[in-house]
């Protein structure tokens, strides 16, 4: 989407240096950054994803980032559950380039070829379940009015000259290259050609006058907002990536191209001659969403969390922050950071054949299973990988035979003939071990369970904030094998509901398991949204009662009145989530073809 310039700088650089006053430093934001986990449920959140470049179909990774994005928007819907409270946009990157080269490659107008390949990435994540607020396309007449503000934000406070680029640049990364990003290898006529060192696409070199945006001169207030709030780039080693960054020299950057040589893009206000490089277009993005220019945009600005990839951090570390510095704004809230996602531990490429497509995963695993898999497995600080065997074991586990199988177990008619939530018994299972009495049948090992359960929403909060969400899901995973542990272990199916000895047990046993069944349904709804819903409807658990805030976990336990207590169970919803083993011969077979 999003690529690095790091031309040669030739030409003047401008009469004076514009000194770094406070209007550049972070002094003037004497708030500092909002914490997420103090203050969230207090404010509104903008989540974003990157904007996706239109010059391919959506992979795996793409979905990845929306998910990522999706699931922390999600969260934070449950601890403050009001629709104005938090923002979430995505969209597409249809500037530049390589969408001109293509485009005309495909005998199409630049604006047919975005408008097919942003519908694919709609289509995409209204499959998958993106509860997107917003979807941003660079080419929409609103963003064009933001950019161009923008613009003259940056060149009224003189951050802006023009100069002279020379140097490598590459059109299928949309990025300029130093000497040291280049080498040479045999092309098609076997001649040595001149290819990026990271992509290996062919470079060119290329001189021009371009508008440069004085990035120098924001190196100090970068290195001072990062040291101030070891948080802002999560997770920790892509902050300390971005710190060792600072410490080298970081050089002024070209902001815009010759519109005779890239004309599909917005023009630079009052010079036609150029063309706003695309990613300085793309980034603004963040900004046309929440109405910039207009003053709306500042009630979500700077209370917003980037979720990129790892191959654009330092266009949303350095560039961006600076740039919003140079515009008299404070850099983001929160940038979350997360690695690629290999396939059968080579890199996606559609050379080699090995691209996922989406929407077939969430046709084979469905949109529920697909999203846990990405979401449970992927893990941000590095490289994931995909294939279908790990997918079916992962599901069948934790999804059918942990999770639907406890379900199945507590509402079964032969087990809860009444169809109810059944009365917890306080003698049966007192609050307090000791004080087990003859008709006491708690064990240790149930406490253990209570306890992980009661501490298991603020353990998941905490690792939402700390961008973690598979350890989040491996909390949850963990509690309902306890669960299962705890069902197996006193055996409900062997107890009589006639017996006045086994009855009071018997509805214990069962009132706890569904009380953990409703915490893990009400957590698993920002990963799972349609199977937290039909778990949560079969529990009888009304929509108002969905959110953290309304938790109240086995309250009969901790001397409280139960809500749940007596409550008829919603209607049977079916298999909970059906089992993919089935099918794992055709999996293998349709992998290999």
């Amino acid at each position: 989407m999003l690529r690095v310039s790091a031309f040669r700088l030739l030409g003047r650089r401008g009469a004076s240096r514009v000194s770094l006053s406070e209007d550049f430093s972070l002094r003037h934001y004497s708030s500092g950054p909002l914490s997420v986990r103090d203050d969230t449920r207090d404010s509104r959140a903008y989540f974003t994803t990157p904007i996706f470049y239109v010059n391919a179909a959506p992979h795996i990774g793409h979905l990845y980032s929306a998910l990522l994005a999706d699931a922390l928007c999600r969260h934070h819907r449950l601890r403050v559950p009001s629709d104005a409270a938090t923002g979430f946009s995505t969209g597409t990157d249809e500037h530049g380039l390589k969408i001109q080269q293509a485009a005309a490659a495909a005998g199409l107008a630049p604006s047919e070829l975005c408008d097919r390949v942003s519908a694919q990435f709609q289509q995409l994540f209204r499959e998958a379940d993106i509860s997107s607020t917003d979807f941003i396309r660079t080419t929409e007449a609103r963003h064009r009015v933001a950019v161009q503000h923008f613009w003259g934000m940056l060149k009224a406070r003189g951050l802006l000259y023009k100069g002279i680029y020379e140097g490598w640049y590459c059109a299928s990364d949309e990025c300029f290259l130093p000497e040291a990003k280049v080498t040479r290898q045999p092309g098609p006529s076997g001649d040595l050609c001149p290819v990026s060192l990271e992509s290996g696409h062919p470079v060119s070199w290329t001189k021009e006058e371009n508008y440069i945006f004085r990035l120098s001169q924001f190196r100090e207030p970068l290195q001072q907002w990062l040291r101030g709030d070891p948080e802002a780039i999560t997770p920790e080693p892509f902050h300390h990536t971005v710190l060792q960054w600072l410490e080298e020299e970081l050089p002024d950057l070209s902001v815009s191209r010759r519109s005779s040589h890239l004309h599909w893009g917005i023009p630079v206000p009052g010079d036609d001659s150029q063309t706003i490089y695309v990613w300085l277009d793309a980034l603004v993005n963040y900004l046309t969403v929440i109405g910039y220019p207009n003053a709306e945009f500042k009630s979500w600005w700077p209370n917003t969390s980037h979720i990129i990839g790892k191959d654009i951090l330092k266009f949303h570390a350095i560039y961006w922050p600076a740039l919003l510095l140079g515009a008299g704004m404070s850099p983001p809230h929160r940038i979350y950071v997360h690695s690629h996602w290999t396939v059968c531990g080579q890199k996606m490429s559609k050379s080699l054949g090995n691209v996922v497509d989406p929407r077939t995963c969430l046709d084979r695993y469905t949109v529920d299973g697909f999203r846990y898999f990405l979401l449970r497995q992927g893990v941000p600080s590095w490289d994931c990988d995909y294939y279908d065997e790990k997918v079916v074991k992962l599901l069948d586990s934790e999804l059918a035979d942990a999770l639907g199988g406890l379900l199945n177990r507590c509402t079964a008619n032969r087990i809860n003939p009444s169809g109810i939530y059944p009365a917890f018994c306080t003698t049966c299972f007192p609050s307090e071990p000791g004080l087990v009495g003859p008709s006491g049948r708690a064990q240790a090992e149930d406490y253990a369970l209570v306890s992980a359960v009661a501490t298991l929403p603020k353990q998941v909060a905490d690792h939402y904030d700390n961008f973690q969400i598979y350890k989040a899901l491996e909390a949850v995973s963990s509690c309902v094998r306890q669960t299962n542990g705890f069902v197996q272990r006193h055996a409900p199916w062997k107890l009589n509901w006639e017996s006045p000895v086994d009855a009071p047990w018997l509805g214990t046993v069962l009132h706890v398991a569904l009380e953990c069944l409703r915490v893990f349904g009400t957590l698993l709804q920002p990963v799972t949204p349609s199977l937290a819903d039909r778990l949560l409807s079969r529990l009888g658990v009304s929509s108002t009662e969905r959110s953290l805030g309304e938790l109240h976990f086995l309250s009969r336990f901790y001397g409280h009145p139960s809500p749940f207590e007596g409550r008829r169970l919603g209607p049977e919803t079916g298999v909970l989530f059906p089992r993919l083993d089935q099918s794992r011969s055709w999996l293998v077979k349709a992998h290999k073809t």
